[in-house]
């Protein structure tokens, strides 16, 4: 018999052991309390808290609930945000710092409180949470940082070494962190919700919000759920509300590979500051131990062959700890924000009962939890003392404006470069398994030819602004480097802000104008 080679397919390995329920799609008009977008750690872990309230809520998923960035994720719930608080400090204050670090730690006990408190089966363990240096450059920045840990009075350990073989210059403890099995705690919570009352519709996707004659959240098939509050917890916000979001966030992708060790692994959760990421933390599978080795951060859409990058955490995986056997390879996207602190609130200050949240920067298991705790205080009129650190409607002029402008120029130059680049050939050179940007009667097209041979063609100009979008070969997705949507090979939308498809393009351009179907224009803005 074959070995199964699951890494062979970029799924996450918290996927492989826990059981989900499915939930019929929303076929009706109907009503509720709160209205909560977007099923992963945030939207859950929000309904879950506002039923236990008493409040009437609807959860609505565009796809399968726990199926994007909370299933991908390393899942270390840590107040350790990689370098973070010496910045913080400088745009913030150091009570905006510390209400930072406070906000996170809440959700870290929160977390282990509901797991105790229930006895969930989630993996749940402590570590201490580790950045470290190997360059003279990067402990530079790491000596402000344990500055700054000693100015907010953050419990940490200061050290010259590490019990993993890697040599590092410094080594930055945070005491007392955590990691866990993300799916089976969030699978607890939302049978919870359900059994509470609350209800839940799948393969929904939200497109926008009306509010007049009454507030409601309006679906893809064009069904309204009337309600008093909307809560936005889908990756990137399915409405903006003039907010503007696209222009104040960038989106990363970075890479996961899981790997049984040759040797072993002692204890701790590590990430390097130094350039290129590598995180390492265990976890269990099958009732062995294992580490999930990660990194590779790069904007979307920008990466070099992404094969490449998990060759790259492979033979980081190879050198330091042995390989006995590959599991699991999988990718995640994060949304970055301007002043690196998620958007968590009122979506804008004109649009009461509206609220957003996103943009945790790869930290969302307790960022998202953060999040949930504020937006339950906030909907149900309770005083929350870290709102105004999170507010999406805050502005620092430094870093704000400058990565404002330098995230739009980056934004033109991909129009420009987009636009002008020359392709020199056809869907027929491709391999089966194989896509890329090819040359379609004079224009630029993009092409994926599957295992069995069969060739789709997709219009590679980005419906939400007019980038030109990007090949990804480990994911086989379309990803636009301007804002970060992606596509899936028949164009269909994988992650917004876009909210149409790619056309679809018929292999022979003298094809019956029934058999090519109207272009998609770009969506305003």
């Amino acid at each position: 018999m074959k070995e199964s080679r699951k890494w062979e397919q970029p799924e996450p390995l918290w996927r492989e052991d826990t059981e989900f329920k499915k939930f019929d799609s929303l076929k009706e008009d109907t009503t509720a309390e709160v209205v909560i977008v977007g099923g992963g750690i945030t939207g859950i872990t929000t309904a879950y808290l506002l039923a236990k309230e008493g409040r009437d809520v609807i959860l609505l998923e565009g796809s399968e609930v726990l199926n994007g960035t909370t299933g991908h994720t390393t899942a270390k719930i840590t107040a350790q945000h990689d370098l973070i608080y010496h910045e913080l400090i400088q745009h913030f204050g150091k009570e905006g710092a510390l209400a930072y670090y406070k906000a996170n730690e809440e959700a870290l006990r929160f977390i282990r409180g509901t797991v105790k408190q229930n006895q969930i089966d989630c993996h749940l363990q402590t570590e201490d949470a580790c950045i470290y240096s190997t360059t003279d450059n990067y402990t530079k920045k790491l000596d402000k940082e344990y500055q700054a840990y000693q100015e907010l009075g953050i419990p940490c350990e200061y050290t010259n070494d590490i019990p993993i073989d890697i040599d590092v210059l410094k080594a930055l403890f945070m005491k007392d962190q955590s990691h866990f099995h993300p799916l089976k705690y969030l699978s607890f919570l939302l049978d919870e919700f359900v059994k509470s009352g609350g209800k839940v519709y799948e393969n929904t996707v939200a497109v926008d919000v009306e509010r007049d004659p009454e507030l409601a959240v309006v679906t893809k098939k064009g069904h309204r759920v009337s309600c008093d509050d909307i809560v936005s917890c889908s990756h990137f916000p399915f409405y903006d509300g003039t907010g503007f979001y696209f222009a104040r966030m960038h989106a990363e992708r970075s890479y996961i590979v899981a790997i049984e060790p040759e040797q072993e692994y002692t204890r701790g959760m590590y990430l390097s500051v130094d350039q290129p990421v590598r995180s390492v933390r265990k976890a269990t599978y099958e009732g062995k131990e294992i580490l999930l080795i990660g990194g590779e951060s790069h904007r979307t859409g920008e990466g070099v062959d992404t094969d490449f990058h998990y060759r790259a955490l492979e033979e980081f995986a190879s050198e330091t700890f042995g390989i006995k056997k590959k599991l699991y390879q999988w990718s995640a996207q994060d949304l970055i924000t301007l002043d690196k602190v998620p958007y968590i609130g009122q979506i804008t200050k004109n649009k009461d009962h509206i609220y957003v949240a996103t943009g945790y920067k790869k930290w969302g298991m307790s960022s998202g939890t953060a999040a949930a705790l504020l937006l339950r205080d906030q909907i149900t009129g309770k005083k929350n003392p870290y709102a105004d650190v999170f507010s999406p409607s805050r502005f620092q002029a430094d870093p704000s404006l400058k990565k404002f402008f330098s995230n739009n120029l980056n934004v033109a130059s991909h129009l420009l470069e987009g636009k002008s680049e020359r392709v020199g050939f056809s869907h027929e050179a491709l391999r089966k398994g194989e896509g890329g940007v090819i040359q379609y009667h004079g224009e630029r097209a993009g092409a994926y030819k599957d295992e069995n041979g069969q060739v789709y063609l997709v219009d590679t100009t980005c419906t939400h602004m007019g980038c030109e979008v990007e090949w990804n070969s480990g994911e086989h997705s379309w990803d636009c480097p301007c804002h970060g949507s992606r596509f899936s090979i028949e164009g269909e939308v994988m992650e917004g802000p876009a909210k149409q498809p790619l056309k679809r393009l018929p292999l022979h351009k003298d094809a019956p104008e029934n058999e090519q179907p109207d272009k998609d224009t770009p969506e305003p803005v």
